[in-house]
C-alpha cells in the first residue's frame, strides 16, 4: 500500500480495537486513536483529524453511525463500518462502505485501498 494514513478505530471491543489497531499498522498507517464510545470518536476526530475511520456501527454506549454522521457534517472524512450485521447498517445507510464481521484482514486491506483509489481520484 503505497499511502499511509492516519487512522480512526471506533469499536467498542478491546480485543477487536487493538487488533484492528496492530493490522493497519502493520499495513503502514498510523493509528491515531482507538476509541469505544460515540462521544469519544467525535472528540478523537476533531483531536486528530483523521484521513479514514473504521467503525464499529453499533456500538453498546452510542452509535457509530451517529458518530460518523456528525463527524461528517464538520469535515467528510471516508469511512469504514464494520458489524457482525451488515444488512441492518446497508437498511439505515444503503450507500454505506460496510465489512462484515468476522473479517479477514486481505478483505479490510481491499477496501481501504478502494478507498484510497476513491480519495486520489480527480
Amino acid at each position: 500500500m503505497s499511502t499511509a494514513l492516519r487512522i480512526l478505530i471506533v469499536e467498542d471491543d478491546f480485543m477487536i480495537g487493538i487488533h484492528l489497531a496492530e493490522m493497519l499498522e502493520e499495513m503502514g498507517h498510523e493509528v491515531c486513536a482507538v476509541e469505544a464510545t460515540e462521544a469519544d470518536a467525535i472528540a478523537a476526530a476533531e483531536r486528530c483529524l483523521p484521513d479514514l475511520m473504521i467503525v464499529d456501527a453499533w456500538l453498546r454506549n452510542g452509535s457509530g453511525i451517529a458518530a460518523v454522521e456528525t463527524i461528517c457534517r464538520s469535515r467528510p472524512v471516508p469511512h469504514v463500518f464494520v458489524s457482525g450485521d451488515a444488512a441492518s447498517v446497508k437498511a439505515v445507510l444503503p450507500t454505506a462502505v460496510v465489512v462484515e464481521k468476522p473479517f479477514r484482514p486481505e478483505v479490510l486491506t481491499r477496501v481501504i485501498q478502494r478507498l484510497i483509489d476513491g480519495m486520489a481520484a480527480p
